[in-house]
């Protein structure tokens, strides 16, 4: 099973409605609760897709600040309208942000310090320069005690941990040699080069991880 795939058009203000969003927003939570219960300050989704997973954590963590971006101009406008459909007042405009860029969040462009960034379902559908940059952003974004979530399908010692992943490599790679399901080493090792260390690697459904960067003591 793979959460790839194009959105469905839920609503005429723009909102698209992602099928895997209701197969992991409960899932996904319980770790990131672990985190960040009790606490306040900024978080950044980098690359929000829909929207629906920014708005389902702000619900659940009021007292923190939430800021979705997205590349596309079709996510950012389904953000819009999922934000101004949720009115919730943690929830900020999504911002337009490329993480090829190194410079993909100069300073003044949204919040400062950042108690954690979440990212889903982003690195194996781009470049690895993408994943590049992410690591880069946040090792200058985060307090000393941020984190980094980072979800999606991962190999492990250069396996793939289910045959469907398998597949869904495969057809990455047929739409673009640069994408494709990224080995836990190799992201590890990115994170070790920019201070940051893997603290936790949380199974998810759908064969698919969150793994938990914070920095190195």
């Amino acid at each position: 099973m793979t959460e790839f795939g194009k959105d469905v058009r839920a609503e005429p203000d723009g909102r698209l409605d992602a099928p895997a969003f209701h197969r992991n927003h409960r899932p996904i939570w319980t770790v990131l609760e672990r985190y960040l219960a009790g606490k306040s300050g900024d978080v950044l989704e980098a690359g929000s897709g829909t929207g629906q997973h920014v708005v389902t954590f702000a619900r659940h963590a009021p007292d923190i600040i939430w800021w979705p971006s997205d590349l596309s101009a079709q996510h950012l406008e389904s953000i819009a309208a999922w934000r101004a459909q949720a009115g919730l007042p943690n929830v900020r405009p999504p911002l337009r942000i490329d993480l090829s860029d190194p410079d993909w969040f100069p300073p003044g462009a949204g919040p400062g310090k950042l108690l954690a960034i979440f990212c889903a379902n982003v690195i194996h559908i781009a470049p690895w320069r993408v994943a590049e940059g992410l690591f880069a952003g946040a090792a200058r974004l985060l307090y000393d005690d941020g984190r980094l979530f980072l979800y999606g399908p991962f190999k492990r010692d250069d396996k793939h941990t289910a045959l469907s992943n398998a597949v869904f490599d495969t057809s990455l790679r047929e739409q673009d040699p640069e994408w494709g399901v990224r080995d836990v080493g190799d992201v590890e090792k990115l994170a070790g080069s920019v201070g940051l260390t893997l603290r936790e690697i949380a199974p998810m459904p759908a064969n698919n991880l969150i793994l938990v960067f914070e920095r190195s003591s």
